[in-house]
């Protein structure tokens, strides 16, 4: 059998002395370099024998994760530079044993050796720096204490977002995978961070341990523990989580960085752990993201929280006034300026916080009563920046279907009669000019077809139109029913 040492030697005399570095090259390689280094940066060579290599880690959560996911890799690489090894066995290896051969084996292997000064160690400042960042991330993002389920106003758009995320927060162990991981998705300002934290806040009053990160925070950690090249010790840690809590998935970008946020999802909800996340638009329209998360992300309960409601927005302006007037007595809004503003500013639940400002701000300076054309002006700049409606493919080839007397499932379909392709054609040539969206994502997004297939589509309805008067018509038609 030859060990570590002895094989190297070895492998030194037929000149291939390197052959466990060339693995490694390989590797870095294969994976990239931040997988690299989290998954393999301590992974061992101990022996060949019989051709199986014996290899070794330092922790049970890092023997597994290799046989799970990489271990075809791993032996390919092995077989690659040693052609003997067929397969390959994973051990943890101990940690207060000697690594390598036996000291007797390298006096006789080797001729003594001066004594060699010990490495020097690494600064103690940037390391303690190092634990603290990572022990900062792990601690999560503050709690804001006003966000509670109490304080959150439920309507008919947020009533099954309310429910899911109050079972989440209360479910016992055995209960804790009906949704996971749970979705969340609206346009800003219409409550999904209110709801994360309300369930992150009822969670930890049960005992549970939770952690409430951004996309961007967790990012940071992510980075900060690789660059530290403590990546597995931070997934470790973070696995040891009742409950992960991430706002603004959205903003998730690096194609390391999501692969690894991908294992760090598996990985949890193979543990049997809570994951709740929020996005400004279902899994399926996160372009940037990799499909292997969008589908992992899609597979929980996605809930939407739609637009606020006139009775939802008066009830919002009500609960921001009564606040409002703790800490200042005198403010009053007599109940048709609640009414006018509930009316002119459907936006979001942030615009309705600055308009309670605004008459603050103007009943505070001014002394004199708030009256409708007093709201009027305070709130007029929030009205003017509203912005318009965000389209979704989904609405335009809804719209679409209804108008032309076809099915939507006609127009994803690949059937090719007029009555279908014409309204086909419009739907592509309307999501290329109302939305953001790539051609090749529209082409996926309509059937699967081909990014040339929508461009074909574009530039034959704009021809079309700029010949025919009626077609034009109703392509505006069109556009205004569907930014209404």
């Amino acid at each position: 059998m030859l060990t570590l040492r002895t094989f190297q030697d070895h492998s030194q005399d037929r000149g291939d002395g390197e052959a466990w570095m060339r693995v490694r090259r390989r590797l870095r390689a294969d994976v990239g370099e931040d997988v690299y280094s989290s998954w393999f940066g301590r992974l061992e060579l101990e022996t060949v024998e019989d051709g199986v290599a014996s290899l070794s880690v330092p922790t049970r959560f890092l023997k597994s994760w290799i046989q799970s996911h990489y271990a075809e890799k791993l032996l390919a690489a092995l077989a690659a530079e040693l052609p003997q090894v067929r397969t390959l066995a994973l051990a943890v290896r101990s940690s207060n044993r000697p690594q390598g051969a036996a000291p007797e084996a390298e006096e006789e292997a080797r001729p003594a050796a001066p004594a060699q000064k010990p490495a020097p160690r690494a600064p103690e400042a940037p390391r303690k720096a190092q634990a603290e960042a990572e022990t900062d991330i792990l601690a999560g993002s503050p709690l804001d204490p006003r966000l509670t389920f109490s304080t959150f106003a439920a309507g008919r758009s947020n009533q099954l977002a309310l429910a899911a995320a109050q079972r989440v927060a209360a479910a016992t162990p055995e209960e804790r995978l009906t949704y996971n991981p749970l979705y969340l998705h609206a346009a800003v300002g219409l409550g999904k961070t209110h709801l994360l934290q309300a369930a992150a806040h009822d969670a930890q009053s049960l005992g549970r341990r939770v952690v409430y990160l951004t996309a961007e925070r967790f990012m940071y950690g992510f980075v900060s523990a690789l660059k530290a090249q403590t990546a597995i010790a931070f997934k470790e840690k973070l696995r040891g989580i009742d409950i992960l809590v991430i706002d603004d998935i959205q903003f998730l970008q690096g194609k390391s960085i999501q692969q690894e946020f991908c294992h760090t999802l598996n990985a949890l909800i193979d543990a049997h752990r809570q994951i709740v996340i929020a996005a400004d638009r279902p899994p399926s329209e996160l372009e940037s993201l990799d499909e292997r998360v969008r589908s992992r992300l899609a597979g929980g309960l996605c809930v939407e929280i739609g637009g606020l409601d006139e009775a939802l927005r008066v009830r919002i302006l009500e609960g921001r006034i009564a606040a409002a007037r703790r800490a200042n007595p005198a403010f009053d809004v007599p109940q048709d300026v609640t009414a006018f503003v509930a009316r002119t500013i459907q936006t979001n639940g942030r615009d309705l916080d600055g308009a309670v400002n605004r008459l603050l701000a103007h009943a505070s300076l001014s002394g004199a009563p708030l009256e409708v054309s007093t709201a009027e002006l305070a709130i007029r700049d929030l009205v003017r920046s509203h912005e318009p409606k965000r389209v979704r493919i989904e609405d335009i080839q809804k719209l679409v279907a209804s108008h032309f007397n076809v099915s939507r499932a006609d127009i994803l379909s690949s059937r090719r009669t007029a009555n279908v392709v014409r309204p086909r054609q419009i739907a592509m040539y309307l999501a290329k000019s109302l939305t953001l969206r790539s051609l090749p994502e529209i082409g996926r997004r309509f059937g699967g077809r081909d990014h040339t297939t929508v461009l074909h589509a574009v530039r034959k309805i704009d021809g079309l139109a700029s010949k025919d008067a009626a077609l034009t018509e109703e392509l505006e038609l069109l556009k205004r029913m569907l930014m209404e």
